[in-house]
Formats: C-alpha cells, sequence, structure tokens
C-alpha cells in the first residue's frame, strides 16, 4: 500500500488471491499495514515497507545462514504476496480483508509470514491459519512486553491490546496451549491476570525468564504449544526486545530481551516446532532510529524461515542441526 513496490529481499512475486501463482510456494510474504489499533503511538503501517527493505545486501532472494548452513529464501519456495489493502479508519473491515488472505494462502499448503502493522493483525492470522489447520488445533508462541487479553478498550473490542482474547474467546485457539514469553511492566490488572488464568494460559514473565533462563522457558513452552495441537504459530511483538535494541515501536517497555535472544530463539522455535504461520508486529519506523528496529524485524523473519529450512532437510537428510558445529569444518 506505501511505496516502493518491492517484495521481501527480491524473492518472486505472487499473487494471493491467485490459486495458480501459489503452486508449490513453502511460504508466502504478506504486508499487513495497519495501525488502527493502536493505544499510544501510531506509525506500524509504515512497518511492512521497513522490514521488506531494510537491509544492506543486495536484494536477490538470497540469504546463506552461517549458523544453519541454509538458504532460506533459496532452499524453500518462498514468494511475496503484496500488502493485504487494510484501511486503519475501518478496523473490522481491515482484519475481514486479512484472515481472508490468510485462509487462501494456508488452504494452499503454503506457511503465511505476515508483516504488521500493529498486534490487532494476530486476531485475524491466527483465524485464518485455524480455519484450515483445525479449530482449537493451533498453539500459539507470542513473544510481546505485553499480554494483549485486554477486552474493551476506547470503547472497542478490535485493538492491539485485545487479539489474544479475541482468538481465545472464538475457540480458534485454546487458552491452555497459548504460551507468552517476555512479559514485564505495568499492565494488564489484576482482572485481566485473572481471566487469564482462568483460561489456563502460560505467561513468561521477564523475572521468571532471568531466573531460570530463557532457555529453560522456551523448552518448557515448546511443550505446552505442541501437546495435542497439529501446528505451532508464532507471533513476535519487537517490543518484546528491550527498546534499547529496538527504539522504533509503538509502546516500548524497559528490560527485554536482547536482540541476541530473540534472534536465538526464533531460530530454535522454526527449526523445532511445526511452524503453520507467523507473524512479526508492531515495528513503527516514525521512532526507530537508524533503522535499528527494521533491521532485526528482518532479521527475525530470516531466523524463522532458516529454522523451518534446516528443519526440512534434517528430516530428509537424517541429519541434525548442532548449534555447536565450527563454521569451518568444511560441511
Amino acid at each position: 500500500m506505501y511505496g516502493p513496490d518491492v517484495t521481501f529481499l527480491g524473492v518472486d512475486r505472487a499473487d494471493w488471491d491467485d490459486p495458480g501463482d501459489l503452486v508449490g510456494a513453502d511460504a508466502v510474504i504478506l504486508g499487513a499495514p495497519f495501525d488502527g489499533g493502536t493505544s499510544y503511538r501510531a506509525g506500524a503501517r509504515m512497518g511492512p515497507w521497513a522490514i521488506r527493505t531494510t537491509d544492506y545486501l543486495a536484494h536477490d532472494g538470497s540469504r546463506p545462514s552461517l549458523a544453519l548452513r541454509v538458504d532460506a529464501l533459496a532452499d524453500l519456495r518462498v514468494v511475496d504476496a503484496g500488502d493485504v489493502e487494510m484501511f486503519s479508519g475501518d478496523a473490522v473491515r481491515s482484519v475481514a480483508a486479512l484472515e481472508c488472505a490468510v485462509s487462501t494462502v494456508t488452504a494452499s499448503g503454503a506457511i503465511p509470514v505476515v508483516l504488521g502493522g500493529d498486534h490487532t493483525i494476530t486476531w485475524p492470522d491466527v483465524t485464518g491459519v485455524a480455519r484450515h489447520v483445525g479449530w482449537g488445533a493451533v498453539g500459539v508462541l507470542h513473544f510481546d512486553a505485553h499480554a494483549d487479553t485486554g477486552d474493551v478498550e476506547f470503547g472497542s473490542l478490535v485493538g492491539h491490546g485485545q487479539p489474544m482474547r479475541r482468538l481465545i474467546e472464538s475457540g480458534a485457539v485454546r487458552g491452555d496451549r497459548f504460551v507468552q514469553v517476555g512479559l514485564r511492566g505495568y499492565w494488564p490488572g489484576p482482572e485481566t491476570l485473572a481471566w487469564m488464568a482462568a483460561q489456563g494460559m502460560r505467561a513468561y514473565e521477564m523475572s521468571e525468564i532471568g531466573a531460570r533462563g530463557l532457555d529453560e522457558c522456551l523448552t518448557e513452552s515448546f511443550g505446552i504449544v505442541t501437546d495435542g495441537c497439529a501446528g505451532v504459530f508464532l507471533s513476535v511483538d519487537i517490543d518484546v526486545v528491550d527498546p534499547g535494541h529496538a527504539p522504533g515501536t509503538g509502546t516500548p517497555e524497559p528490560g527485554g530481551l536482547s536482540a541476541r535472544q530473540l534472534l536465538d530463539a526464533v531460530r530454535r522455535t522454526g527449526y523445532e516446532l511445526p511452524v503453520v504461520g507467523m507473524d512479526v508486529v508492531e515495528v513503527a519506523p516514525p521512532y526507530d532510529h537508524a533503522e535499528i528496529t527494521a533491521a532485526l524485524a528482518n532479521r527475525v523473519v530470516l531466523e524463522a524461515l532458516s529454522g523451518i529450512a534446516r528443519r526440512r532437510r534434517d528430516a530428509v537428510d537424517g541429519t541434525t542441526w548442532d548449534p555447536r558445529q565450527p563454521l569451518l569444518d568444511g560441511r
């Protein structure tokens, strides 16, 4: 919707509404340029543009991973279907359009990778996936500073503080298969926390992550989101990272993960879990110094896709990726 009209790092173009364009695709990039659900600073409507374009390398559709020894954009068939038309002045119409696009991509057999946009979009994103993977059969792994489980905010049921409640209330996902990582700060209040507990949700607050270690918390969370589920949806709000590492976001909260921790976590997720969809949200370029946040979000997408590519290669070859493997060992 907002120029320049380019694809994610130069991958092939596609039309999500043309079934022929999606044949054989492993992952389909969709832009969701919507920030009509923000409660503080707007600007995330420009997130898809920034995530697509922020990279110092040639936009040639190739990104070999040093760590994983795969080229996700070449080993997988990744295409970019452009932005879904979303009007920030009409949230209901916008989320309906996005759900339709995500549902169409999922029905084709590809993984939808949605570039936000504010976190409102996770409601239609996960719903669109669940319509094909199975109602209540999708686990959700949600990285965020905020729980986003509010009910009515500013007189509306639709907004970036409420998508997780809408998903659970609708039955698209089960509360006891919904895990949140990185929560901190001063919201939500006791009433909302009580609602979350009643749904069986599991949240790893930063104090717990600091005490136990992120790896241990992730391993535990992986067991929860895969238990009895056909697939996992990965949702990354960039504000899960400390604002010193990701200043370009609408509701910054000090004390979050480091950029390195997030990238390692997303890589593990792509490699170890059956990811059936993902989104990266809340990148707000107007507040982004030196494109720090957009660059991180770009790499979040690449790490997740690289993990998926490595998982598929190992499944075929009968191999296992070892993160301790030296880079220059001839393999």
